[in-house]
C-alpha cells in the first residue's frame, strides 16, 4: 500500500511473495516448537527430568508468545511493522543461542518463555500487514493462503528437527533455529516493505495504548471472536505436546514414523485451509466458522470414544485425530478476519489480542495432556473440552446460530 493510501485496506490479489513472506514469518514460532518436539524424550533424559516438565519447555513457550504479542502490537501500530518485527527476529536468535547451552531443565523452561516472547513479533507483524492491505473475506482467503506456509512447519519440522538431532543432538535444533531468524531478519530487511505509513500511526504514549485495549476489551464480539482460534490452538497444541509420548512411547513409532505422522496430519491442515479459501469467494466467513465448529466437535466426540475403547486400534485413533485437526484449517482464519474487520484502526494491537488469547490459551490448557496422565484418553479428553468452549463462546457471546444472526457477522 502506498503511503498516501487512504486509511481503509484495498481489496486485491495478494502477490505470492508477500504471502510467502508473511507465511514464513507466522510460521517460525510454530517451527520452534515443531522442530523440538520429537527430541522431547531425549531432553528429558538429559537434563534429569519428567516427562511432563519437558512438556512445560513447549507449553511455556505459548505463554511467552502470549505476553509478547500484548507488547509488540501496540508498538507496530506506533512504530510501523518493520522496526520491531527485527527487534523480535533478533532477539529469538539469541535466546534460541542460549537454549543451546542450557544446564537444566529449569534454565532451558526460563529461556523458551523469552523464545516466545520475542518471535512473538512475527505473527503480530503478519497479521496486522494483511490487515494493513486486505478487509473481510480477503482477508480470509488470505489468511487461509498463508495457511499454505504455515502448514510446512508440522509437515517438514519434526523430520527435519530428527535428523538434526540424531546426527549431533538436540542442542543443535536449537543453533538450526536462530540460523533460521537470522535468514529471516535478512529477508524482512531486504523485502518487506512498510505497510502503514507515518499518517495511520497511533500517537501518544502508554495512556493510548491502554485505551486501545480498553476499546477491544470492551467489544464483546471481537473479545468472543478473539477466543475461539485461542480455543482452537488448545485443540492443536494439546496433539502436539501429547502426540510423542502417545504415539512414540505408546505406540512405539520410531522417531521416523512420528515425523510421518506429524507430516500428515499437517498436510490435513493445509489442505483444509486452502478449501476454506476458495470458499469464502461465496460463503460468508461466519457461517463457514460455525459449521466446521459443530462438525469438529461430533469427531471429536469419536475420538474420544475411540481413545476409551481402543476400537479400531492405531488406526482408528489415527483416522479420528487427523479429521478433527484438519478441519482446524477452517476455523482460525475465518475467526481473526471477523474480528479484525472490526478494528482495522488498530489493526497492530488488535492482532496482538488475537494472537495473546491465542498462544495464552493454548499455553494453559494444553499442560493439563501432561497432568492427565499424557496418553491418548487426556489428550482426546483436553482436545473435546476445548472445542465445546469454543461452540458455547460462538453460541452465546455472538449472534452466529440464531436465526438470521450470522448476517451482522457477514461484513
Amino acid at each position: 500500500m502506498p503511503a498516501d493510501s487512504p486509511a481503509t485496506p484495498v481489496r486485491a490479489r495478494s502477490p505470492y511473495r508477500w504471502v510467502l513472506m508473511l507465511g514464513a514469518l507466522a510460521a517460525l514460532p510454530a517451527f520452534t516448537v515443531d522442530m523440538y518436539l520429537p527430541s522431547l524424550p531425549e531432553v528429558a533424559a538429559d537434563l534429569g527430568s519428567t516427562a511432563s516438565f519437558a512438556q512445560l519447555s513447549v507449553s511455556v513457550m505459548l505463554i511467552g508468545g502470549a505476553a509478547g504479542q500484548l507488547v509488540i502490537g501496540p508498538l507496530s501500530d506506533r512504530y510501523g511493522r518493520r522496526a520491531p518485527l527485527l527487534w523480535g527476529l533478533g532477539l529469538h536468535v539469541v535466546t534460541s543461542l542460549l537454549c543451546a547451552f542450557a544446564p537444566n531443565m529449569t534454565v532451558l523452561i526460563g529461556l523458551r518463555l523469552l523464545q516466545g516472547f520475542f518471535n512473538a513479533a512475527c505473527g503480530v507483524a503478519a497479521m496486522a500487514v494483511v490487515r494493513d492491505r486486505f478487509v473481510g473475506s480477503e482477508a480470509a482467503r488470505i489468511l487461509s493462503r498463508l495457511m499454505l506456509v504455515i502448514g510446512v512447519a508440522p509437515m517438514l519440522a519434526p523430520t527435519f528437527g530428527s535428523a538434526v538431532a540424531a546426527a549431533a543432538g538436540w542442542r543443535w535444533v536449537f543453533a538450526v533455529l536462530a540460523l533460521a531468524g537470522v535468514a529471516m531478519a535478512v529477508v524482512v530487511w531486504r523485502l518487506m516493505p512498510e505497510t502503514l505509513p507515518e499518517p495511520r500511526r497511533q500517537r501518544g504514549g502508554m495512556s493510548s495504548v491502554f485505551a486501545g485495549y480498553r476499546v477491544l476489551l470492551r467489544d464483546r464480539r471481537f473479545m468472543a471472536l478473539a477466543v475461539i482460534p485461542g480455543l482452537g490452538q488448545a485443540v492443536l497444541m494439546s496433539y502436539v505436546v501429547g502426540s510423542p509420548f502417545v504415539f512414540q512411547e505408546g505406540y512405539g513409532l520410531s522417531h521416523s514414523q512420528f515425523a510421518l505422522l506429524f507430516a500428515l496430519n499437517g498436510l490435513g491442515l493445509v489442505v483444509s485451509a486452502q478449501i476454506n479459501a476458495a470458499l469464502v469467494r461465496r460463503v460468508a466467513p461466519i457461517r463457514l466458522l460455525r459449521a466446521a465448529l459443530a462438525i469438529q466437535g461430533v469427531f471429536a466426540v469419536g475420538l474420544l470414544v475411540v481413545a476409551l475403547t481402543e476400537a479400531g486400534g492405531l488406526i482408528g485413533l489415527l483416522v479420528l485425530l487427523w479429521i478433527v485437526l484438519a478441519f482446524q484449517g477452517l476455523i482460525p482464519a475465518n475467526a481473526s478476519a471477523i474480528a479484525l474487520s472490526r478494528h482495522g484502526e488498530r489493526a497492530g494491537t488488535a492482532a496482538a489480542v488475537i494472537g495473546a488469547v491465542q498462544s495464552g490459551i493454548a499455553g494453559v490448557v494444553s499442560p493439563l495432556v501432561g497432568v492427565l496422565g499424557g496418553g491418548s484418553v487426556a489428550m482426546a479428553s483436553v482436545m473435546l473440552a476445548a472445542l465445546c468452549c469454543a461452540l458455547l463462546v460462538l453460541a452465546l457471546a455472538t449472534p452466529a446460530y440464531r436465526r438470521d444472526g450470522w448476517v451482522e457477522l457477514a461484513h
